[in-house]
């Protein structure tokens, strides 16, 4: 395979990249050369080429190299556009079209052409649009960060400004035009595309960028590095708040200056310590740079934080394991800021080298604290709540350990050689266009979470089983979102479904004929919201005694999540009836509680998708192991309950007719379907 990636913004070169040297010098980058390193450890690849502007003068001679050999299998080259120096971020418009034309000229210049492109930004994506009108080569399209989410933080006037509209209307087209899109976190996938109108989750997946956790663990303290920091504090054996980020007003940085400023008590325990990238003159500073920086400095003195704050001037990449490792000498924490981060890469090398987190609840930090209990999620416009979140690590000794044991798990969790794996496991379905089974004899629908995954040793039994069912479509349905579960599936090497019913019910969606994205059933969708008053049901239940909210990318357009015992989903019931509102209420695990549209739910989604396949009751399998799962197992005469079952489903009378299996997640399966194939074949 050969992989063609565009990176039109910032200054990119094969090593010693300087971030921070611009505003646009960032983590696009970081995350494009680690990906490229890992994607040539892959066999299945053989050749990488990362293409990007040629530019003379600052800021600097590198720029203008035309190739540059980074690896066997990596290359960088350099391609001229219209304009001969330097573009920032917002004027890379006006080099599309030049830079396309460079570039197919490029690639007719190859022995052999690229089997893919991907982009990276949305000029990138505008070139590769361009590319593939003219030659043909798919493009896969990561935005690393969106115009509409920057408007919306901005908001008023600037959210207005021309260059962001262009930038919007640019994303916009690349998120309908390419064949996959990959984002790095749910939030991006489900929450941050979807205030687009191109916006089609079925092409989205998520997968989140590894990061070299090892150097970050085994990192040490170095004297140079204590020395650059500890000549700013008057008490440099304090437990510091470290925070590392580009100065850039979207860091939010800002934001932390006023918690310390304005907490005594947090200044009492602990130091603040800024790494806020390289400068030699705040007023040579690239971009918002040196306004967030004087933002900073006017914040120190107005709070007179001077001998507690360390703002050092220059670090250079190397010093940044030592950096984290001087904040877990000390007994300190990392601190992310951010109005939104589209995942956080600085949040894994933290935890990795020992220290917990306080982040901001927009954005990846949702998923690496969920996955790794490794700190606390923060509103990053509220100071105070920035304090607490600080203090409670500080103050709690049990808690800290405990979020310091949660980010050792880091580096099983984000590893790049996972994620070149499963990056290349959908390109490579991508460009061999299986379609999937059209005319189905039989279907089988299953729960993912305990049932078909749970077991390493029978998921592979199931996958080996499942390529010998020439005539059985599989599908999945799950309370997990559309990206959550796709996430899981694909990480544990799952059977690609042929339907996926997800959100317990409330969305559906199905492969498409290149057997690599899904769409929506749009029949479905207008099925479920027919009498559903998702504001008047959320309103009936608030303030209900026990009923605590899920996390917001739990929340969906048909389906509202909380926590909650058997007693508040009583009452869940009874306040919806007192209102008045037909809703499926489910209750699972325990704790888990969703209210559904009164239409919704795994039974009826899986005899939406039966009559739709045209097949007979008899021709279609359901398997679960939980309580979300009864509504689907009830309704189908085919109904098997896997070994490892929970709220005590083989008790259940409705469930009566379901055949128990002896055997455990995946195997439990393969056991039922084979039970009913048999009762059927010798039925008189």
């Amino acid at each position: 395979m050969f992989v063609l990636h565009i990176a039109l913004q910032g200054c990119l070169r094969g090593r010693d990249v300087a971030y921070g040297l611009t505003s646009d010098t960032g983590g696009h980058i970081r995350y494009l050369l680690d990906l490229v390193g890992a994607s040539a450890q892959d066999a299945r690849v053989a050749r990488i080429v990362m293409a990007t502007r040629r530019f003379q003068g600052p800021p600097g001679p590198d720029y203008a190299v035309p190739e540059e050999r980074v690896s066997d299998k990596v290359e960088l080259v350099r391609l001229a556009s219209a304009s001969p120096g330097y573009r920032s971020k917002e004027e890379m418009h006006g080099e599309v079209a030049s830079f396309a034309e460079n570039l197919i000229a490029w690639i007719g210049r190859q022995a052999r052409a690229p089997d893919v492109v991907h982009a990276h930004y949305a000029d990138a994506a505008a070139v590769a649009a361009l590319v593939e009108a003219r030659l043909g080569i798919p493009f896969v399209f990561t935005a690393h960060s969106l115009g509409r989410v920057k408007a919306a933080l901005l908001g008023g006037a600037a959210a207005r400004a021309p260059e962001l509209a262009r930038r919007i209307a640019t994303e916009e087209a690349a998120l309908a035009r390419a064949s996959l899109v990959i984002a790095s976190s749910r939030d991006e996938a489900e929450v941050q595309y979807a205030g687009y109108g191109s916006y089609d989750p079925g092409r989205a997946r998520v997968l989140p960028p590894g990061s070299d956790l090892a150097r970050f663990a085994q990192g040490r303290p170095h004297p140079r590095v204590d020395a650059m920091i500890d000549r700013f504090l008057h008490d440099p054996g304090k437990p510091p708040l470290l925070a590392l980020a580009r100065p850039v007003a979207r860091k939010n940085l800002a934001a932390l200056v006023r918690a310390y400023g304005e907490s005594p008590e947090l200044q009492a325990r602990a130091n603040l310590v800024i790494v806020a990238g390289t400068r030699e003159d705040i007023d040579r500073l690239d971009g918002d740079m040196g306004a967030t920086l004087r933002d900073l400095l006017v914040l120190i003195d107005r709070y007179d934080l001077y001998g507690r704050v360390a703002y050092p001037k220059t670090h250079r990449p190397e010093d940044v394991p030592a950096i984290y490792a001087y904040a877990r000498e000390r007994g300190g924490l990392f601190v992310n800021p951010a109005l939104n981060e589209p995942f956080g890469l600085t949040l894994l090398e933290a935890s990795a080298a020992g220290l917990p987190l306080v982040a901001t609840d927009s954005g990846g930090p949702n998923d690496i604290v969920e996955t790794c209990g490794n700190g606390l999620l923060v509103d990053p416009r509220a100071p105070a709540s920035i304090a607490a979140a600080c203090l409670r690590i500080l103050s709690e000794p049990a808690f800290r350990a405990a979020c310091v044991a949660g980010g050792a798990r880091a580096a099983a969790a984000y590893d790049w050689d996972r994620h070149a794996a499963r990056y290349h496991d959908l390109l490579g379905a991508l460009l061999a266009r299986n379609p999937p089974l059209r005319e189905p004899r039989q279907l089988l629908i299953c729960d993912i979470d305990n049932t078909l995954v749970g077991c390493e040793s029978a998921l592979a039994t199931f996958r080996r089983w499942r390529s010998r069912q020439t005539g059985l479509a599989f599908g999945v349905a799950t309370g997990r979102s559309f990206h959550s579960a796709m996430a899981v599936l694909e990480q544990q090497a799952s059977p690609r479904p042929q339907v996926m019913i997800t959100s317990v019910g409330s969305e559906i969606y199905h492969l498409d004929a290149n057997g690599v994205t899904y769409t929506a059933d749009a029949a479905w969708r207008g099925t479920v919201a027919g009498a559903w008053d998702r504001a008047a049901v959320g309103a009936a239940l608030r303030r209900l005694d026990g009923l605590v909210p899920q996390g917001p990318l739990e929340q969906r357009a048909h389906k509202l999540s909380f926590f909650g015992d058997a007693a508040t989903a009583r009452g869940v019931r009874e306040r919806l009836a007192q209102a008045g509102l037909a809703a499926n209420v489910i209750h699972s695990h325990g704790r888990y509680l969703d209210v559904l549209p009164a239409t919704a739910s795994k039974g009826t989604a899986v005899d939406h998708v039966r009559a739709l396949y045209g097949l007979p009751e008899r021709a279609v399998y359901v398997a679960g192991d939980s309580g979300n799962d009864v509504e689907m197992l009830r309704a189908r005469a085919q109904a098997i309950i896997v070994a490892n079952y929970s709220d005590g489903l083989a008790a259940n009378a409705a469930l009566k007719h379901s055949y128990v299996a002896r055997a455990s997640h995946a195997r439990g399966i393969i056991e039922g379907v084979l039970h009913f194939r048999r009762a059927v074949a010798y039925a008189p």
